[in-house]
This record gives C-alpha cells, structure tokens and sequence, in this order.
C-alpha cells in the first residue's frame, strides 16, 4: 500500500526536508500514515503544562478515564499546505480554535488557550515537516487537534484531568477517483435515523456525534448509497446535513443555500469559506430552514461540503420510491476551485484564511520524551 513505510526505516532519521518521506504523494487517499510524532499536553488543578512531543502513537491513559465512560471528547481538523512560493501555512485554523473552544464550553472542559494551540500545531507540523506533500502533488497535511477528559472518573461529572493532543496525517482525495476529478455520490434520504436533538449538541464536533452516525451510514451503504442525508429530528421536513458533511445547494436561479440549525448541525468552516467566497462571486446567501419535499426540485447543484473534501458534489438523492436528480456541479466547482487556489498560495488571499508556519524557526524544544517506534 502506497501510504506504508519500509519497516528498515523504523528509527533511522528521515532528512528534514519536505516531501522527503518514503512515500507515493499522488496516490494518498484519506487513510492512516504513520508519521515522526505528535504533541501533547495535560491540564490537571487548572492549569496546562508546557507540552512534550512522542514518537510513539499510543497514549497511557487510566481505564476510569472520563472519555471511554462519559464521553467528554472533541476533536478538530484541517489542512496544511506546501504553497506555490514553498511557504507551509495552515487554512482556517483559528476557526478550529474558536470551535474547539464552543465545545469546550458544552461539554464542560478547559478550553485550550490559542498560544498553546498555535504552538502545538507549529511544532507538530515542522517535527513531522518530512510528511508535508510537496506543492503539486495535490496532496496535504491533515492536521488532527483533540481534548479527552484523561482523569479517573467513577460517578457522572467532568473530568478532573484533560489531555489535548496535536497529530498530522498527510492526505490526498477522500472520495479518490483515478483522474482527480469531483465524483459525484448518489445520497439517500435517511428516514431511520437521527443525527442530533434539535437543542442537542450536534453543533460541537464530538466524539459520540460521530459514533451515532456509523449505524445509519452502514445502513446507507447496504442500499447501495455511499452517502446519506439527515432531516431535521422533530418533523423530519428540514434539510440538517450528511453523515460527516454540512449541506449546500444552489438553486436554478442561482441561491447559495444551506440549513440554518444552530444546535443540531455542526458549525462547518468548510462552509463558511464557502460562503464567503459566494459572496465574493456576486451570489445571494442563505442560510436558513430548507424544506426539503417543497425545495428539492429548485436545486441546480447539491454538494456535501468539509475539511476532507471541501465539496463532494451529490448526483441524486432518494428518498423512499422517488429520486432527484441535480445537474453537474459548475458553481460548486469553481467555488472549489476557489478554496483550492487560495490553499495552494496560487491566488491572494483576501480574507486571511492562511497562517504560514516558519520551518526554520529556533531555538526550539526538541525534546522527545518516548523514543520507541510506532507500530
């Protein structure tokens, strides 16, 4: 497999460059590729440490811990970019931040100062900068921030201690088709099950969001759907969003669409980039309840819309004997295109979604406190 590392590499140093892991950049997809380290932190009587980096992936945690029985974890993701002038910068990742930090809130846990978490990124992506895709290979590095409640915990409550830990992954397509282009999905309606309580928490990116989703998707995948739509838990009429993808449609008379659900749908940056860049392409935008059944026929182009993805353009939707389908996805295309550009550094970026991150910054803390390989 394209993304596994020759076992005689196990311990020896890869050369600190970009690119230069053993690796096929043009044949990622959106699979496990064990990388240098990540980075650590612990937060106990209020206060975090100073954060230490580990090779191994394995994390020492007590079996009462707070995550595996009352479920307090959250977890981020976006992506960092090799850019056409060779700089490495993160897209969008204070509004990771400023999500993590809402869940936080919800689930009732320390909120990661941004120092820390501007920090940890930067030093995980420059350890692990041998795993960055070069410019051109159309690959990236998925960068994965998360926060359990690590403390012992017997009765109901918050944790007592908390672990935030920053790891990367390079990517490429996670719907991968041969010659790179949008691959268009057939989506069912789903009528069996609900994704979040309309006054729930299915606005934060937990855990336990996803785990309630994996029932419905392999039942979605049963039919013969790769992907499946939500509707809205009280009446099932409103548009919610996909399994793992807000939801976006523009409409014949050419409407930026999307559901409008504060505490039942997450919070999509994806989405909000989109957004941004419809408004910079002269397009209306709305985001408010869609009616599914009295809506569907005024879509021109429906797509599903993340980090893993940025548009996923879906080519039906059924929903018990009838079907839709929507046209080719020439807006959500070059919206696409749009965030691709600005990721790549081959267009300005006007609304500041890059950070760059300087490799060659020093004296750091190259401490490494688990020297035996991952596995």
């Amino acid at each position: 497999m394209p993304w596994k590392i020759p076992m005689e590499m196990w311990g020896q140093p890869l050369p600190e460059k970009i690119g230069s892991a053993p690796l096929d950049w043009r044949s990622l997809g959106f699979e496990y590729v064990p990388t240098k380290s990540h980075i650590r932190f612990a937060w106990k009587d209020g206060v975090w440490d100073s954060g230490h980096a580990f090779q191994d992936p394995y994390l020492p945690v007590h079996m009462l811990a707070n995550v595996f029985h009352y479920g307090q974890a959250l977890f981020e993701g976006f992506k960092g970019f090799h850019t056409k002038n060779g700089d490495v910068c993160t897209f969008a990742d204070k509004l990771s931040w400023q999500r993590l930090s809402h869940g936080c809130r919800r689930f009732r846990m320390p909120e990661v100062p941004l120092e820390i978490w501007e920090n940890a990124i930067n030093e995980t992506v420059r350890d692990n900068v041998s795993f960055i895709p070069p410019y051109g290979t159309n690959g990236s590095l998925y960068v994965r921030p998360f926060l359990f409640g690590s403390g012992p915990r017997l009765g109901v409550g918050p944790s007592t201690e908390y672990t935030f830990v920053v790891f990367v992954n390079p990517v490429g397509s996670y719907y991968q088709t041969d010659s790179g282009a949008m691959q268009a999905l057939d989506g069912l309606v789903n009528d069996t099950y609900d994704r979040a309580a309309p006054l729930g928490c299915g606005d934060c990116k937990a855990a336990g969001n996803y785990a309630a989703d994996l029932e419905s998707m392999h039942a979605a995948k049963r039919l013969g759907y790769p992907i499946s739509l939500y509707l809205d838990a009280r009446e099932r009429r409103y548009v919610e969003e996909f399994n793992t993808s807000n939801f976006v449609a523009i409409t014949k008379d050419g409407r930026y669409v999307t559901p409008d659900a504060p505490r039942s749908v997450l919070d999509s940056n994806t989405n909000k980039v989109l957004q941004q860049l419809a408004v910079d392409l002269n397009l209306p935008v709305e985001r408010r309840q869609i009616d599914f059944e009295k809506e569907v026929d005024s879509f021109a182009e429906v797509g599903a819309v993340g980090t893993a993805v940025v548009v996923t353009p879906i080519r039906s939707l059924t929903r018990g004997n009838q079907t839709w389908t929507f046209g080719e996805p020439k807006v959500l295309r070059e919206l696409r295109d749009r965030v691709r550009a600005i990721q790549n550094g081959e267009v300005e970026d006007k609304h500041g979604w890059m950070r760059q991150i300087k490799l060659d910054d020093a004296p750091r803390d190259k401490t490494v406190l688990s020297v035996y390989p991952g596995l």
